[in-house]
């Protein structure tokens, strides 16, 4: 088997996802290009800003394409390419794109509110409260996991203190990114350009950015990145979307697609034979393939995060409904596209069935600087781009996160009852920056665990909220008098499988403990929140199937 005929392979299934059973899940379930959406109705210049399709996409795929698309298949590479490539198309196509879209598709239709709002509409106050819970005990996991990746991609010196040339080279790329998104936000706000002049001024800015970044890297070491990116967090969460989140976006879509367009047509003119074999076991190094191959691979097949992007930001900036399914639905395949040619290098690298050696990020980013290579860019640019394109994955990802945190956060303490005032103290620390700050400062104290520690957690956690959101997305096209008999397999499967995994983590903690080498700050504090994620899965899955089996269809299908 070589690399080109599964990379044409997953091309070919998911264009005919896209064009098929996307576009049979629209004409189900019914849109209204006619329709004034929410970014229209309630335009504040700070979360509702209506965009244009591709301005929305840039985000979309920007926010939910963070580390997993690459380390996620490289290392379920383990099991064997097959399981990893078939986990990848079935569950992008049936169950990652279908979350992210009916997450899209119910929050546009609920006058862009979040998962959390939805749920109390259709669900119930308890079923909301327990949820949001769940969401901010989550994001706090990813802003701590993808700070810590970060500063360590940041880092300007090397374990023996010799200078980090690419990693200081992303760093200053990234910290210039920021300045010239603020710039360029205000830029296309106030003349109101054409989207092809955007487009253009955004490919010029984007090559003037490598370079200047390239030519004057950033030299400082992992502490100093983690307060950095900890700060622009900070920021990012508070300014308005037009201002930073939107144009950041925009500008780093250029060169995420790139990386990804650059890796398929390296494969094509290489076209390498995979090295690995199709399927080493159902248990590789005391690791079952059911259910860790299914944690392992999240974004890419499907990502519980990713509804909380599409319900929390993206439904904001939705200008018409004929948007949702390229923004929900072609998003997610674009993603798992980049996860099989993540898969594809990975396993023409390898040699006598093992991987590589590295971590996936260096394996991922030798391969394609090898490819960049090809085109004539010198191997040291080369690297750099790579290392700038990594960045920019995780920090897309983690001042979108840090946004929907501070915003489950308000909406956890907010009034249930419309018209009931806030008290003094909730109107404090739900204030943008105060709540802001209480999740940054609960997120930075897991960060000091450390990423290897806080990930499996991570993955875990992430896998489990996307059972809760198929399950009360489920609810939303009963009571609408919709079809949704297409998530009941996706959210029963993805349940058994995150709960399996949840009860081993705590099992291995409780090893620890008994064997005398357990940690609180990093053992004790995991086995703290995989508990209690566990009893507000199993409180809100009970709070849904108890509507989904008892509520009538269509019982309130005027709503949406």
């Amino acid at each position: 088997m070589n690399g080109l005929t599964l990379v044409g392979i997953a091309i070919v299934v998911l264009v005919l996802a896209y064009l098929l059973y996307g576009r049979w899940l629209v004409k189900t379930w019914g849109i209204d290009p006619d329709a004034k959406t929410p970014a229209y109705r309630f335009e504040d210049g700070q979360d509702y800003v209506p965009a244009s399709r591709f301005t929305v996409f840039s985000h979309q795929f920007n926010s939910i394409t963070g580390a997993g698309p690459v380390t996620g298949p490289i290392i379920a590479a383990m099991f064997g390419w097959l399981p990893a490539f078939l986990w990848l198309l079935v569950g992008g196509v049936f169950f990652g794109a279908v979350q992210d879209f009916t997450a899209l598709y119910a929050s546009v239709k609920n006058e862009g509110k979040s998962m959390g709002l939805i749920i109390e509409r259709y669900i119930g106050k308890t079923g909301r409260k327990l949820f949001l819970l769940f969401c901010w005990l989550f994001t706090l996991l990813v802003i701590a996991a993808f700070a810590d990746i970060l500063a360590g991609t940041f880092n300007g010196f090397n374990k023996d203190g010799t200078q980090n040339i690419p990693g200081a080279s992303a760093a200053s790329i990234s910290m210039i990114y920021i300045f010239v998104a603020m710039a360029f936000g205000f830029f296309t706000r106030s003349l109101r350009s054409s989207e092809g002049t955007k487009f253009t001024i955004g490919v010029i800015l984007v090559v003037a950015m490598l370079w200047l970044g390239i030519e004057n890297p950033l030299y400082f070491d992992a502490q100093t990145w983690r307060y950095v990116v900890f700060a622009y967090c900070f920021i990012a969460s508070v300014l308005p979307m037009w201002l930073l989140k939107q144009p950041r976006d925009y500008l780093s879509v250029f060169l995420l697609l790139g990386m990804i367009v650059g890796g398929a047509v390296g494969i094509i003119i290489a076209n390498p034979e995979i090295q690995m074999p199709a399927f080493m076991g159902w248990s590789v190094k005391n690791q079952p393939l059911f259910p860790i191959l299914f944690i392992t691979i999240a974004c890419g097949a499907v990502s519980g995060f990713h509804s909380l992007v599409s319900s929390g930001t993206s439904s904001k900036s939705i200008a018409n409904e004929k948007d949702m399914l390229t923004v929900g639905y072609g998003a997610m395949l674009v993603e798992t596209l980049l996860g099989v040619v993540s898969l594809v290098i990975a396993c023409s690298a390898s040699s006598s069935g093992g991987l590589p050696t590295g971590t996936p990020f260096q394996i991922f980013g030798r391969a394609i600087g090898g490819f960049f290579t090809m085109f004539g860019l010198p191997e040291n640019v080369s690297t750099c781009i790579i290392m700038m394109c990594v960045s920019a994955l995780a920090m897309t990802t983690i001042d979108a996160v840090t946004r929907i945190g501070r915003m489950s956060w308000q909406e956890f303490f907010a009034p249930s009852e419309e018209g009931v005032e806030a008290n003094i103290i909730v109107k404090f620390i739900t204030n943008n920056y105060v709540a802001t700050v209480i999740t940054l400062a609960l997120a930075y104290a897991l960060c000091l665990a450390g990423y290897a520690s806080i990930w499996p957690l991570f993955g875990a956690a992430n896998q489990l909220l996307s059972a809760l959101v198929l399950t009360a997305l489920a609810v939303f096209l009963r009571v609408t008098g919709r079809k949704g008999w297409m998530l009941y397999v996706p959210m029963t499967f993805m349940f058994v499988v995150t709960m399996s995994a949840l009860v081993i983590s705590v099992y291995n903690i409780i090893l620890k403990l008994s064997a005398g080498n357990f940690v609180f700050m990093v053992d004790g504090l995991q086995l703290i929140i995989a508990v209690a994620l566990m009893t507000l899965a199993l409180l809100v899955v009970s709070n849904c199937i108890k509507e989904l089996t008892s509520s009538k269809p269509g019982k309130n299908a005027a709503a949406a």
